[in-house]
Order: C-alpha cells, then sequence, then structure tokens
C-alpha cells in the first residue's frame, strides 16, 4: 500500500505545498465522499487494479480493501477503467477571431468538455496588436470565472512585441498564474511576430521560466501563396491548402527550433499538421535539442481531401490553420507519432464557428473563420483511432490526453494522475461501449461536426471533478461558474530541468589569454574621393578607344549610314603576314 501512496521523490516534492494550499484548494469543492470500486486504475506509466476513495476534493487512498468512512457514494466500475481526467491544453471559449465570435462561452465549452471527459481547459488570450497583455487576461478571466464549470488556466498570446509586453510577462508569470505565452509565425500583420520578435520572446520565457508555444507557419510565403491563389481565380475553401503546402510548416518548424536553441529555450510546437514538420521535431529532438509538441485532435484524424467536398458548407467547416493535409496517410502517421512519444500531447483546438460564421469568405477563403468544434469529442476519437486501432495502449492514451499537459504545463501530479493526494479529477471510462459522433445531439457550440457519423467505442460513463459528480451516464449536474482558475507555476522540471543543467556546463566562455602588446597597422580609407559616386548612380564606364579599333560594346549603327569611326584615316590595303588558322598550302 505505501508503494500506491508516494511512487516517486518526485511526487513527494510535490506534495510537500503548505496545509493552506490544500485548503484553497478544497475549498471550493464539495465535501461528498466517493468511492469508484472494481475498476482498473489506469495511469502513464501502469495499471492497476484498485479501487479509488475521494473526499473533500482530493484522492485520499488507492488499493485494495480499503478502510473508509461511512455515507460514502459507491460507484461499480467492474470491468471498466479508471483514468484521470483528461486536459485539453488548446481551447478558445469566447474569442473573437477573424470578425466572428466563436460559438462557445466558458459555461457551454467547459460543460463540453466534462461530457466528454476532460475535466481541465486551458484558453487561449489573443490581445490585439498593441492591447496590453494584462488587461486582455483579467478581461478573460472575470468571463472565466462566472461560467466555468471545471478547473481552467489561460495561455497569453504575445502578438506584439515590446518593453510593455516584456514587463507584462514579467507581472503575468510572477503574480497572475500564468506560464504559458503563444506566439504565431503566422497571420502576417496580425498576430505573427518576426524572428527577431520571436527571439526575444523566447528569451524572455527562459528568463522567467514560461513555456513557449509556437504556432509554425511561414507567414510571409502564406501571405504570397494566398495572393497567388486568389489571382488564378481560387476562391473556395480548397485555396487554404494550397496557399499553405506543408513545406511552408516544416521551414516555419525548423526556424523556431534553431531560434529557440539559440534563445536557450524549450519550445513547444503547436497544431502539428504534417509528417514534414513532424520529421523536423524528431530530427531535432535526436539532437539532443529541448523540443516537445502538440497535434490536434482534427489533424490526427482527417484530411485535406474534405477541402475539394462539392458542398462549399462541408469545405468550410473543415478550414482550420495550418489546413488538413492532402496525404490520406498523413493522420494515421501522426496518430503513431502520438503513439510513439514524438508528439507528446494531443489537444482539441477547439473553436467553433456555425456555418452562417463560415459563409463570411463564401466568395474569398481568406475569410473563412479558422477553427472546429472538438472540445466534447477529443477523448473518444482517440481512443478509437489510437487505442482500438493498435496505434497506442491505454497507458499511452492517458499520457497524450492528460499527464503528458500537467507534466508540460507544471500541473503534474496534482493533475494527471490518479494517486493519493491528487486533484479528484477521474473518469470511469468505458472501453466497450461505443457512441456514434453527431452534431444534433452534441453540447458543443457550432451546426456542424467534422466526425459526424463516426461509431466511437470508449465512453466516459462517470467523471468527477474536483470531488464533484458532475457526470453520470449522460446526466450533466454541475452548476455554472463552479470550476476554478487553476494558477500554474513557473519552471516546469518536464521542460527546464535539462535546459537548467545545460545553462550550468555549457556556458559560453570567453578565452583568457594574455592581451597583444605588438604593433597595429593605422587604419586608412582605401576608397578614393574621386571615385566615389552618389549613392543610386551608376557610375558610367569611361570610353577606351585604341587606335585602329573599335569598341565592340558600343553601336557602330547609324540611320544615315556614317560610322563612329569615319573620322579615323584608314590603309588602302594590308599585308597578312600570319592569317588566323595559319596559312593554305592546298591549292583550290
Amino acid at each position: 500500500m505505501s508503494r500506491c501512496v508516494l511512487e516517486s521523490s518526485r511526487e513527494k516534492h510535490c506534495f510537500s505545498k503548505s496545509v493552506a494550499d490544500v485548503i484553497i484548494m478544497a475549498a471550493g469543492s464539495s465535501s461528498m465522499r466517493i468511492l469508484i470500486k472494481g475498476g482498473r486504475v489506469v495511469n502513464d506509466d501502469v495499471t492497476q487494479e484498485a479501487d479509488v476513495y475521494i473526499e473533500n476534493g482530493l484522492i485520499q487512498q488507492v488499493g485494495r480493501d480499503l478502510m473508509i468512512p461511512g455515507g460514502a457514494k459507491v460507484i461499480d466500475a467492474s470491468g471498466k477503467l479508471v483514468i484521470p481526467g483528461g486536459i485539453d491544453s488548446s481551447v478558445h471559449l469566447q474569442q473573437t477571431f477573424m470578425n466572428a465570435n466563436t460559438q462557445d462561452d466558458f459555461y457551454t465549452g467547459t460543460k463540453a468538455a466534462l461530457l466528454g471527459g476532460s475535466t481541465m481547459v486551458i484558453a487561449h488570450v489573443l490581445p490585439e496588436r498593441g492591447a496590453s497583455l494584462l488587461e486582455e487576461f483579467e478581461k478573460i478571466r472575470a468571463h472565466a470565472d462566472a461560467e466555468a464549470c471545471c478547473d481552467y488556466a489561460l495561455h497569453v498570446g504575445v502578438t506584439w512585441w515590446g518593453p510593455k509586453v516584456r514587463r507584462e510577462m514579467q507581472v503575468l508569470v510572477g503574480e497572475k498564474g500564468v506560464n504559458s505565452f503563444q506566439m504565431f509565425m503566422a497571420y502576417k500583420d496580425v498576430l505573427m511576430l518576426k524572428d527577431s520578435e520571436l527571439y526575444q520572446a523566447m528569451h524572455s520565457c527562459k528568463d522567467i521560466g514560461a513555456v513557449a508555444r509556437v504556432h509554425a507557419e511561414n507567414g510571409e510565403l502564406v501571405h504570397e501563396g494566398t495572393k497567388e491563389a486568389l489571382d488564378l481565380g481560387i476562391s473556395g475553401p480548397e485555396g487554404m491548402e494550397i496557399s499553405r503546402p506543408e513545406e511552408l510548416e516544416a521551414e516555419a518548424t525548423h526556424r523556431a527550433i534553431t531560434i529557440a536553441n539559440r534563445a536557450h529555450c524549450p519550445v513547444y510546437l503547436v497544431n502539428v499538421s504534417s509528417v514534414s514538420a513532424a520529421d523536423v521535431i524528431a530530427a531535432a529532438r535526436m539532437q539532443d535539442k529541448v523540443v516537445h509538441a502538440e497535434t490536434t485532435l482534427a489533424h490526427s484524424a482527417l484530411s485535406g481531401m474534405h477541402y475539394y467536398h462539392q458542398d462549399w458548407a462541408h469545405a468550410a467547416a473543415h478550414v482550420i490553420a495550418p489546413p488538413l493535409r492532402l496525404d490520406p496517410n498523413t493522420p494515421d502517421c501522426l496518430m503513431g507519432l502520438l503513439g510513439n512519444d514524438i508528439i507528446n500531447v494531443v489537444a482539441s483546438d477547439h473553436r467553433a464557428f456555425n456555418t452562417k460564421q463560415k459563409a463570411m469568405g463564401k466568395e474569398d477563403f481568406t475569410k473563412i473563420p479558422h477553427g472546429a468544434a472538438g472540445v466534447e469529442d477529443r477523448m473518444s476519437v482517440i481512443w478509437e483511432r489510437g487505442v482500438v486501432a493498435g496505434k497506442m495502449d491505454e497507458n499511452r492514451f492517458v499520457a497524450v490526453t492528460s499527464s503528458n499537459a500537467a507534466k508540460i504545463y507544471n500541473l503534474y501530479p496534482r493533475k494527471g494522475r490518479i494517486v493519493p493526494g491528487a486533484d479528484a479529477d477521474v473518469v470511469v471510462w468505458d472501453p466497450d461501449a461505443s457512441r456514434t459522433i453527431s452534431a444534433s445531439s452534441q453540447a458543443q457550440g457550432g451546426d456542424f461536426n467534422l466526425y459526424e457519423g463516426q461509431r466511437c467505442h470508449g465512453v466516459p460513463l462517470v467523471t468527477i471533478s474536483r470531488g464533484r459528480l458532475v457526470c453520470e451516464n449522460g446526466v450533466f449536474t454541475c452548476a455554472q461558474g463552479s470550476g476554478r482558475f487553476y494558477p500554474m507555476r513557473s519552471f516546469p522540471d518536464f521542460l527546464y530541468k535539462k535546459m537548467v543543467q545545460r545553462e550550468k556546463t555549457q556556458r559560453l566562455r570567453g578565452v583568457d589569454r594574455a592581451p597583444y602588446s605588438g604593433d597595429v597597422a593605422a587604419v586608412t580609407n582605401s576608397i578614393r574621393k574621386e571615385s566615389a559616386t552618389p549613392e543610386g548612380d551608376v557610375p558610367m564606364r569611361a570610353s577606351t578607344r585604341h587606335s585602329g579599333v573599335r569598341d565592340l560594346h558600343e553601336s557602330s549603327f547609324s540611320l544615315s549610314g556614317a560610322q563612329v569611326d569615319d573620322h579615323i584615316p584608314k590603309r588602302s590595303s594590308a599585308r597578312i603576314l600570319a592569317p588566323p588558322g595559319g596559312r593554305s598550302s592546298g591549292i583550290w
């Protein structure tokens, strides 16, 4: 039993929080006692037959034949899996993007997450260029506190650069519980940072211990490709895929990794959509660079052939960035890379729009809002396409949907693990039950579902969020605003431990040598003043004329028939002693 209580020294370290911290976390939780009995507890590294006892919003015991107080609600999990609640590390709620408001606010979005088996979401704050990061954070935080049903955290976008942004990043990390910033290499003139700005932002992330999230596409060439597609008369959704080929993602991925390496900052690539980009990430990790990656549900399940569907609304519903890829093997490859830990996390990147909003771009694909719903379907689709298809086992499923995100954002093992002392975010998962996905029955926003009609095995029967029974057999029983903002601590070991050690052992040092004491040459200006020409002027080539030779670079043609060398006296005849090619001795 003692082995189950604390499995590693790292977990002991993480649990050495003050009593006050535990009291604060439990204050918003129900005092309900819950015993989950007879299930198989699945963590990212081990599966065991065990019961789970929950009280005061925390997991109190994990094991067999537990001694528990009376009055506990007993949930029979025989033949079922007991897994950590999912952590969806990229959702867009209550956001305006490309002139359209998302269909989900923090209530409907977190409700859909809980129904799908995710007990925590990390949403985005995207300030406009020139706007205050702090002010936008506080605005979104106020909306979320009033509406969220589950625990949530916030990424903050670095959409422009300057001393003010640097200062506000420090405040957000030091005082506001933010530990991740999203930067864009795409969306020119809207969200995109130049390479020098990206370097400075990453350098700041390294100094304050934040996660540098990067959306990698070559924004300049995407901009040019978009103009070329429109000039060719391509205005439909297929223009999205044509103007943003995967080589532009691969190039930007390599550039982002290079910039991060120069800034000595761990980098986290988001929305990885292609095998080309994944190959760059794999090569960088083989070179021992600190690189982690996240793909999305859509990219790991769907191909770009949907952009060529005859129904415009169907094609437009699939417009996301980067676009889905035409190669039909790409989704399986990305799922395999998730199974093999080349890609670490799969998020929904949930940004729900309806068909009417997508139709703003009915004559110009650049005006179709980028985004699709998926927060409700993420867990089931990954189980079907990952575990059922043999791409990963149940432990790896827990890793890519929960535990790895918890480690990367410094939430582990309070989140992402079933162990005594962790938050009681638990899902009873039925691996054999199935459901058919449909927009008509979904809780998430939007009138279209990318996975319409797909039958998925793997269904969350019971969802427990911070000790509260919020979903049972499809019945939602959670109050609006009962979720809590979860502050994330800086310098997560999963990213920074290796980097900190490298800073100690690989610090750049100059050579300690005696100063040079010899002669030093005087500095002279080797360019004569008379040869200097004003900037922008093209110096004229001096005309060099040798006696009897015409300058062949000059034209000798004149409309009057006169030649430029008519004034030079000519000999009547000339005897050639050695003609070109030698003398001829033959008789012709």
